[in-house]
C-alpha cells in the first residue's frame, strides 16, 4: 500500500480527532455547528499539520448538505465562479437539503480579485464559507471577507497529544503493527515534530520504509536523531512565524535580555532569514529604543548593516550578534521617537500653520520688503552662541514634543535646555 501513514490515520470522526479541544471538545463551538448541522462560514486558522483539512472532511462526512472544495493553490476566479454557480443551483433545487459548504484550502493564496468573487455568495447565503490557512487572516484575508466569517485559531499539539497520536498509530495501523513498534525514548521524536502532527507521522513512515517485512521497531532517540539529521526549523519567511520570531528579537533587545536576543537571532539565521532584513531591524532599534541614551548605538548598527552586505553568511552572524548584545545591553530611551510621534500627531491637528516672517529667506527685494526675515537673531552673533527668540508659528503656543528620559545622557541634554530657556511646561 502506497499511502502515507498521514493519510492512513486521519480522522473520521470528532471522537477520533485529536487535539484542539477549545474548539471541538464537548460544548465547544464547532462541535456544536456539527452536531446541530447549522455551519456558519468561519476560517481556520493554524500551523500546517494540526487538523484543518481533517476537520473540514470531518464536516463533509457528517453534515447533510452538498460539500465542495478548492484548492487555492490550483484554482482561479473562473474555478470559483463556476462552483458558485453549481452551488446557487444546488439550493435553488426542489431537492436541496441545505445550504451548499464550501471548504477552500490555503485560502490566504487567493488573491483579492479572487477573494472579492466570493464576497456576494456568502454575503446572500449561496454558500457556506469555510477557509483553511496558515497565514494570518489580518494580513492576507481581504476585510468584507473577515467582516462574514468568524476567525477560530487552531494551536501546535502539545506533546500529550502527540503521545496519543503515536500510540493510535502503532496500535491500529496495520504496517506498523507488523513491525512489532516498541517505544524507549520519544523527546527526539517530539521536537522534531514540533506540534505538527503529519510531521511527526511522516518520521514515523520514513524510518518505517527502511525496514525489512516483520523486522522489529524500536523508537529511541539515537534512532529519529540518525536518520533525520537535522530539525528543519519551522520557519516560513512570508509568513506569520516570519513576523512573531523578528517581533520577539526586538522586543527582547528593548527589554535589555542579551540571552533571548542571542536566542531569537539564532532563530532567525537557523530559520533562513535574510540578513539585511534582520540587519534592518537593528538599525530600526537602535533609533527606536537606544536613541539619545547612547547615539553609538545607531553608529553601530549602521556599521553592522555595511558589513553584513560586505562578508554575508556564515561570518555575518558574528557582526549581528555583537550588536544585538550591544544593543540589549544599551541604555535605552524612546524620548527621539516618541517627540516625532507626538509632532505629527500635532501637526495632523493643526495643519498648516504660517512659518513666522523673521524665519523666512528673503531671496528678492520684493520678499524683503514684506519683511521676510526681518527680526531674526543670528545664535553665533551672541554669548554662548545662544539668543532667545520664537521658532515656532505663534498660533501653536510653542507645545513641548521632546522629553528626556530617565537616564545620564538626557539628564545633561535637559539640564543644558532649562539653563537656556528655563524649565519648560510639560
Amino acid at each position: 500500500m502506497n499511502e502515507p501513514l498521514a493519510e492512513r490515520m486521519r480522522p473520521k470522526t470528532l471522537d477520533e480527532y485529536i487535539g484542539q479541544k477549545h474548539l471541538v471538545g464537548e460544548g465547544a463551538v464547532i462541535r456544536r455547528m456539527i452536531e446541530s448541522g447549522n455551519i456558519s462560514s468561519f476560517i481556520l486558522w493554524g500551523p500546517p499539520g494540526v487538523g484543518k483539512t481533517t476537520l473540514a472532511k470531518i464536516i463533509a462526512a457528517q453534515i447533510q448538505v452538498p460539500f465542495y472544495t478548492l484548492s487555492a493553490v490550483t484554482s482561479g476566479v473562473k474555478d470559483v465562479r463556476e462552483l458558485l454557480e453549481r452551488c446557487a443551483n444546488d439550493a435553488r433545487s426542489v431537492f436541496s437539503t441545505g445550504r451548499p459548504v464550501l471548504f477552500i484550502d490555503e485560502i490566504h493564496r487567493f488573491n483579492k480579485s479572487q477573494q472579492d468573487s466570493l464576497l456576494a455568495a456568502v454575503e446572500n447565503g449561496t454558500v457556506t464559507l469555510i477557509g483553511a490557512t496558515t497565514e494570518n487572516p489580518s494580513f492576507e484575508v481581504i476585510r468584507p471577507l473577515l467582516s462574514r466569517a468568524q476567525v477560530y485559531v487552531l494551536k501546535p499539539l502539545d506533546n500529550d497529544d502527540l503521545l496519543d497520536l503515536l500510540n493510535r498509530a502503532i496500535t491500529r495501523d496495520a504496517q506498523l503493527k507488523s513491525h512489532n513498534v516498541k517505544v524507549e525514548e520519544t523527546e527526539a521524536l517530539l521536537r522534531f515534530s514540533g506540534g505538527d502532527a503529519r510531521k511527526l507521522l511522516n518520521i514515523l513512515d520514513l524510518m518505517v520504509q527502511a525496514l525489512k517485512p516483520d523486522e522489529p521497531f524500536v523508537i529511541n532517540d539515537a534512532l529519529v536523531t540518525e536518520r533525520l539529521q537535522q530539525n528543519p526549523m519551522a520557519f516560513d519567511k512570508d509568513g506569520e512565524m516570519h513576523y512573531d520570531i523578528i517581533s520577539a528579537f526586538i522586543k527582547s533587545i528593548r527589554g535589555s535580555d542579551p540571552d533571548a536576543a542571542i536566542y531569537w537571532l539564532a532563530r532567525l539565521i537557523a530559520g533562513g532569514e535574510d540578513p539585511k532584513f534582520i540587519a534592518r531591524r537593528l538599525v530600526i532599534s537602535a533609533s527606536e529604543d537606544i536613541g539619545l541614551a547612547n547615539p553609538n548605538a545607531l553608529l553601530l548598527a549602521n556599521a553592522t548593516f555595511e558589513t553584513i552586505q560586505k562578508i554575508g553568511w556564515p561570518e555575518g552572524r558574528i557582526p549581528l550578534a555583537e550588536c544585538a548584545i550591544y544593543l540589549a545591553t544599551s541604555a535605552k530611551s524612546n524620548s527621539a521617537y516618541m517627540a516625532i510621534n507626538n509632532a505629527l500627531q500635532f501637526v495632523e491637528q493643526t495643519g498648516n500653520l504660517p512659518v513666522p516672517l523673521h524665519l523666512r529667506n528673503a531671496p528678492t527685494k520684493l520678499m524683503s520688503q514684506m519683511g521676510y526675515g526681518h527680526g531674526y537673531k543670528y545664535a553665533h552673533d551672541y554669548p554662548g552662541n545662544f539668543v532667545r527668540q520664537e521658532f515656532m508659528p505663534k498660533e501653536a503656543n510653542h507645545p513641548v514634543f521632546w522629553r528626556a528620559c530617565a537616564n545620564a545622557q538626557e539628564a545633561k541634554m535637559k539640564e543644558r535646555m532649562d539653563a537656556l530657556w528655563g524649565k519648560r511646561e510639560e
